[in-house]
C-alpha cells in the first residue's frame, strides 16, 4: 500500500470514524484513486480490530432489495427480508448485543454516488440508531465526486448534517506519481532507476492524469511492450 500525505490523512479519518462509531464518514475520490483499497486497509488496521463490517459495493438497489440485503448480511432471517419493521428490530438487537461485547458494527457503502435518494434517506435513519452512549451503526459512504454534489442538494441536507468526517482523494501530482511507480517496482523486486526514465514517468503522469489505476495500466503496458521489443 503506497501512501501519499492525502492517503494517510484519509486513512486516519476512516479509522477514527469506524473505531469511534461516528455517524457518517464520507470518502470522495475519482474512479481509480484508491478508495476501495483504502477502505480495506482501514478495516484491516489494528485500530479497527474490534469493528465488524457489512460491505455493500453494488448500491443500485431498490428499497426492498436493500432491506433484503441487510437482512441477509446480518443473518436476521427470512421474516426480516420482507418486513422493514422486523429488520429494524432485529438489527437494533444484533448491534446492541455486539456493542455490549465491546464490538462495533459498521455499514460501508462503496460507489455511493449511485445510491437513489430513497436509499440515502434509509441510510440516514440507520445512522441515527444509537444507545445511551454512542451510535450503534456507523456508516461510511465512499463515492466519486458526484456524491459530494448530491450531498449539497436541499433534499439531502439532513443527511449532510450527520456527516461527522469527510476526506477526499485527489489524483497524484508528478512527484507522487514517480514515487508510486518506484514503490510498485521495488515491491516487485526491481530497481526503479533502471526501468522507467524520468521522461517515461512524466509521460505516464501526463496521460494518466495522476489516477493510480491508470498509472498501473500504462506502466504495465509499457513494460510488456518493452519486453516484446527486447
Amino acid at each position: 500500500l503506497f501512501f501519499t500525505a492525502q492517503h494517510r490523512e484519509a486513512l486516519s479519518n476512516l479509522e477514527y470514524g469506524l473505531s469511534c462509531a461516528k455517524p457518517i464518514t464520507v470518502l470522495i475520490g475519482e474512479a481509480g484513486t484508491g478508495k476501495s483499497t483504502l477502505l480495506r486497509a482501514a478495516l484491516e488496521s489494528d485500530r479497527c480490530r474490534h469493528v465488524s463490517c457489512v460491505y455493500i459495493d453494488n448500491p443500485t438497489l431498490t428499497r426492498e432489495e436493500f432491506v433484503e440485503t441487510l437482512a441477509a448480511r446480518f443473518d436476521l432471517g427470512s421474516a426480516a427480508e420482507h418486513s422493514k419493521a422486523t429488520l429494524l428490530g432485529g438489527l437494533q438487537a444484533v448491534v446492541s448485543e455486539r456493542q455490549a461485547r465491546g464490538e462495533i458494527t459498521a455499514l460501508v457503502v462503496d460507489e455511493a454516488q449511485a445510491l437513489p435518494d430513497a436509499l440515502l434517506e434509509e441510510i440516514r435513519l440507520l445512522a441515527n440508531m444509537e444507545s445511551d452512549k454512542t451510535k450503534l451503526l456507523p456508516v461510511v459512504l465512499a463515492g466519486q465526486p458526484e456524491l459530494a454534489n448530491r450531498l449539497n442538494e436541499p433534499g439531502l441536507r439532513q443527511l449532510k448534517q450527520r456527516v461527522a468526517l469527510r476526506c477526499e482523494l485527489k489524483p497524484l501530482n508528478l512527484a507522487d506519481t514517480a514515487a508510486y511507480i518506484a514503490s510498485r517496482v521495488r515491491t516487485a523486486g526491481g530497481d526503479p532507476g533502471k526501468i522507467f526514465t524520468r521522461e517515461a514517468v512524466t509521460l505516464i503522469h501526463e496521460f494518466s492524469h495522476g489516477v493510480p489505476r491508470t498509472i498501473c495500466k500504462l506502466a504495465d503496458l509499457a513494460l510488456l511492450s518493452a519486453f516484446a521489443k527486447k
